[in-house]
């Protein structure tokens, strides 16, 4: 059955800013693993605007290998995006979501294919007060950034969960990969 994973990169102070880890190799074939492995990614609109800057890596690649890979993977990947502002994805494989996010995520689950990925912290976050996450999967970099977005500020009530494994990157950044539990 497919599961819904949300993943996310965040400061050890809970920070979920895009700048604030550390982007190297690894951390790019982790994530291009994880979007290979699945059949679509839920951004919000923002994440999306960011993700946008992947798409000039194919028609001007990057000297680092793994980054025109992940822009690949990226790329190829479908794509649905929960905006009330945008008019149009300008990406072939993104598509402007025409329900609320449960919905839309309830009508994915019930398609055959691959796992369904949640790329934006508002999107996890609501999925999380709504016990719609199957898997969580933290990926902790080493670092107090001290400042900026924090990743939970937003949940409604306690949430319990239970690590099914790790994964440490040679940057020391670690993912952390939950399961929810009832407590």
């Amino acid at each position: 059955m497919k599961r819904v994973i949300a993943a996310i990169n965040m400061t050890v102070d809970g920070i979920c800013d895009h700048t604030a880890g550390i982007a190297d190799e690894k951390l790019h074939q982790h994530y291009a693993d994880l979007i290979n492995s699945a059949g679509v990614i839920l951004y919000g609109r923002i994440t999306f605007e960011l993700m946008k800057f992947w798409q000039t890596l194919l028609t001007d690649p990057s000297a680092d290998a793994s980054m025109n890979e992940f822009a690949f993977s990226i790329d190829k990947i479908q794509k649905v995006v929960f905006s009330g502002t945008l008019k149009d994805t300008g990406w072939a494989t993104a598509e402007l979501a025409k329900q609320p996010l449960a919905a839309k995520l309830l009508e994915l689950k019930k398609q055959a294919g691959r796992d369904i990925l949640i790329g934006s912290r508002s999107l996890i976050i609501e999925l999380l007060n709504s016990h719609l996450i199957d898997e969580l999967q933290l990926c902790v970099h080493p670092v107090i950034e001290g400042k900026g977005m924090r990743l939970f500020d937003k949940i409604k009530e306690r949430i319990f969960f239970k690590l099914i494994r790790t994964k440490t990157l040679p940057s020391g950044a670690t993912i952390f990969y939950y399961e929810p539990t009832t407590g």
